[in-house]
């Protein structure tokens, strides 16, 4: 399925994922410099081979899968672009790691295990456990 606006992309995103609980982040001593790039330069870094859902001028996102796990990976023109995706992703819950202009969502242990090849700051979600449908 290809997803078109941003709306959608965010829901898209984060409806692809199985999302856990919020819980505290393990600092790491171990943590490289950001990844900076295109999508497919930040992918290879994540060792994935990107399946592209959204490729527009403002974002471009895909699917990624690599030994530690399944994630979002997406890519964005502008800071501004890039905060706003986030805040609005944030309020469906997950793990969000943080690059210059690019952000990779997933469980937390995929996040995590991300977070030792991309760099980056770690960022979580609204936490939904506690909720009832």
């Amino acid at each position: 399925m290809r997803l078109t606006g941003p709306k959608l992309t965010v829901a898209g995103a984060v409806a692809v994922l199985a999302l856990t609980g919020c819980a505290a982040e393990k600092k790491s001593d171990s943590v490289p410099a950001a990844a900076t790039g295109s999508l497919e330069h930040i992918a290879s870094e994540a060792g994935c081979a990107p399946e592209l859902q959204t490729d527009a001028d403002e974002i471009r996102q895909a699917t990624c899968k690599n030994t530690d796990g399944r994630f979002i990976l997406a890519t964005f023109a502008t800071d501004r672009g890039q905060r706003e995706w986030i805040n609005g992703a944030k309020d469906y819950g997950g793990f969000y790691l943080v690059g210059r202009k690019w952000v990779a969502v997933g469980e937390q242990k995929v996040v995590t295990a991300l977070r030792g090849r991309l760099g980056g700051d770690m960022e979580i979600g609204t936490d939904h456990s506690g909720h009832t449908p």
